[in-house]
């Protein structure tokens, strides 16, 4: 796309002097902010500036005023967003040029993903990435002209009193260059429907892998690159194509991905839990907050991991990521927090990056006394382990085996040093003031997390971890759930609201889905039934193929997004096909099943060249490439020969069950008095069915 090259000189300009800065408006100042519940809104609740939240109201004031809009997107836990606000929105010479020449809004881009990604794009177009906090400057109609993540002081005043200044002499200059950008958006927004009858085969999966092979780094694992994020819905697809075609070199690949990221300080190991990204290739230092979407995903995935492999670590990691789930990020009724911050206080009362989790060398001797020996070699307190300014992040590099055969004592001899090593850690590390805690709950990463849970038992079977899952559950039931079968998107201080997003939807009819599996309660199966039919209902378009981000019921954004692409947390898209193809198979649903076909067709053409972004996807590919199975038991027995059944590694399969007679197509005429049958089938097609589990795993095998 070509813009007009004078306009984008304008634009992109960064002036190199300001004016000079003037002293902080008194605390007590208050803006529109202070009505919210957003955590993130609220800390910019006393800024200066003249912030508004994101409603009709502001927005028709923009239009009223014919003002720009400077719209500012960021989240709770980001280190970025707090320095910005810091050096410019604390400012009083930066809030009088916002609240001059612009009608300012604060976002929440968790609260708001629709604003999010609307704005995300425009500045990709603009600049090529993205990031936060994500800055805008939009026309009165909230078209954008101009955008960027991060920006000091004085390049941000600059910048706003040029486009004030352009907007008074030539706003039709402006004008013009909103007109292209949102035909861009547009176009990047744009997914063409695909031909449906064309045959599904492994080729993409092939030649992506191939592509995506060149990326790998065999040594850390991840991808050959810094920074580093998690990413688990590509190693879990990696874990199972690997396992279904005894790729013995992807699968060490994983291990190795998951054993280094583990290992890495990006996971607590005094307190559990991960971070979201490591700055640098060995998983060692953390961007340090800690959010709910990433914590549900990994543990998913190493329950996977430990199902294939039984390695006893990553049993550890789930276990103690769940302790810090139910302790740090667990709300009384049910709900989980959305994050911790990545900024604390250090001992002087600064807030700085990392500080609750990082050791000196001399707190770690004072600490541990005689055992210090033990554990500097453990976690690596020397030129490996150490990051800035005295402070070393705990990361290890070996295993405990090699490690107690170095130290000449037993495993069981090191691994209680290890836990009591924790304890004291812990223990002092609680007398530090804690991370800001984010305590909204969000519909779609509360399923998220609802997953987690369910995997977790489902492998490892403590029914303190299927409670939870069942009680967040009851939570989404009950509080975001509305009488009219609609889902809200976020809750804090007892109030739901903001109409939800097809990743509400998509989520939650997943972890419903899987809940069913576990308890085998027809209401679960049911419930995702009722709200796949509500999105399709309100968020399909069946010229497209696809579903928007947004329902047909939300107030018109710049642009309408279709979310295909799999990031950090899957598609909402691909989330919802791979949804659909099990929903065909439980309610023999010829609709669903040529919904989710279609959205496949059209998501593969940009698979190969780029598969890592299409990963959950691919998934769903070899659920018609290669062999899936139907395992369904039936008599009194059902649960506990369902519950045998999944203790082994089966990614390609799906459960459904019952202790008696049931309309449920799958168990047509398979109900036998005094008997519990399993029955595997496969496109439609059953094999003789048994009462013995071992045959089952045989037929599956």
């Amino acid at each position: 796309m070509r813009f007009n090259h004078v306009i984008l000189l304008i634009i992109f300009i960064t002036l190199q002097s300001c004016q000079s800065q003037t002293e902080t408006m008194p605390k007590k100042h208050t803006n529109a902010l202070i009505e919210e519940t957003s955590p993130y809104l609220l800390q910019h609740a006393h800024n200066p500036v003249d912030w508004n939240a994101w409603n009709e109201a502001s927005l028709k004031k923009a239009k009223n005023e014919n003002k720009l809009i400077l719209i500012s997107i960021g989240y709770a836990a980001c280190h970025w967003c707090h320095v910005m606000e810091h050096e410019s929105f604390e400012d009083s010479s930066v809030a009088a040029v916002m609240n001059k020449n612009f009608i300012n809004i604060k976002v929440d881009r968790e609260e708001r993903p629709d604003v999010d990604q609307v704005y995300m794009n425009a500045v990709q177009l603009m600049t090529g990435r993205g990031g936060w906090p994500l800055n805008i400057i939009a026309l009165p109609d909230g078209r954008p002209i101009w955008g960027g993540t991060y920006f000091p002081k004085q390049q941000w005043m600059g910048s706003l009193n040029q486009l004030a200044d352009l907007y008074e002499s030539s706003p039709e200059k402006l004008v013009e260059y909103a007109e292209k950008l949102t035909t861009g958006m547009q176009q990047v927004s744009l997914v063409a429907k695909q031909d449906s009858d064309t045959p599904f085969t492994n080729d993409i999966i092939k030649t992506g892998l191939k592509n995506w092979k060149n990326n790998f780094d065999d040594d850390f694992g991840g991808m050959q690159s810094a920074p580093k994020f998690m990413m688990p819905n590509n190693y879990h697809f990696l874990l199972r194509y690997g396992h279904q075609n005894n790729d013995t070199k992807l699968l060490e690949y994983v291990n190795t991905t998951l054993t280094k990221m583990s290992y890495g300080g990006v996971y607590d190991h005094v307190g559990g839990g991960f971070s979201r990204y490591s700055v640098d290739e060995k998983w060692h230092v953390p961007h340090f907050e800690k959010m709910l979407y990433d914590n549900g995903q990994l543990v998913s995935l190493f329950s996977d991991a430990y199902l294939l492999t039984k390695n006893d670590w990553y049993k550890t990691v789930v276990e103690e990521t769940l302790e810090f789930i139910k302790t740090d990020l667990t709300r009384e009724n049910g709900s989980f927090y959305s994050s911790l911050d990545a900024d604390s206080m250090t001992k002087d009362g600064e807030l700085e990056e990392g500080a609750f989790y990082v050791w000196t060398e001399a707190e770690l001797k004072f600490l541990l006394n005689e055992d210090f020996k033990y554990f500097t070699a453990y976690y690596n307190i020397n030129d490996f382990g150490k990051w800035e300014d005295d402070n070393y992040v705990l990361i290890r590099n070996d295993d405990d085996a090699s490690l107690a055969k170095s130290f000449n004592i037993t495993i069981n001899e090191l691994q209680e040093k290890v836990t009591s090593w924790k304890e004291i850690l812990l223990t002092e590390r609680n007398k530090r003031e804690a991370p800001r805690l984010d305590d909204k709950s969000l519909t779609s990463w509360n399923a998220l997390m609802l997953q987690g849970y369910l995997d977790a038992y489902r492998v490892f079977g403590k029914e303190e971890y299927l409670d939870a899952a069942k009680k967040n559950a009851d939570f989404i039931l009950t509080k975001m759930l509305q009488n009219d079968g609609s889902l809200l998107h976020t809750y804090n201080n007892n109030e739901a609201k903001i109409n939800g997003y097809l990743e509400d939807y998509a989520l939650v009819t997943k972890a419903f889905i899987s809940l069913y599996e576990q308890t085998l309660n027809n209401k679960w199966l049911d419930s995702a039934k009722d709200l796949t039919d509500y999105s399709i209902t309100h968020f399909y378009d069946d010229d497209l193929g696809m579903f928007y981000f947004t329902s047909n019921l939300d107030d018109a954004l710049v642009t309408r997004e279709i979310e295909y692409r799999d990031n950090v947390i899957p598609a909402s898209n691909s989330v919802m096909a791979n949804n659909l193809f099990l929903l065909s198979h439980y309610f023999s649903n010829s609709n669903y099943k040529n919904i989710s076909q279609q959205q496949l067709q059209n998501a593969l053409p940009e698979a190969a060249t780029y598969p890592g972004g299409y990963s959950n996807w691919l998934n769903l590919l070899l659920n018609y490439t290669e062999p899936f199975y139907e395992v369904v038991s039936v008599g009194k027995d059902a649960k506990e020969k369902l519950t045998a059944l999944q203790k082994i590694y089966i990614p390609n399969k799906l459960i459904a069950g019952s202790t008696k007679s049931s309309n449920l197509p799958l168990f047509e005429s398979r109900f036998v008095p005094g008997k519990t049958l399993i029955y595997v089938c496969q496109d439609n097609a059953c094999k003789l069915p048994t009462e013995n589990i071992a045959d089952a795993k045989k037929l599956l095998d």
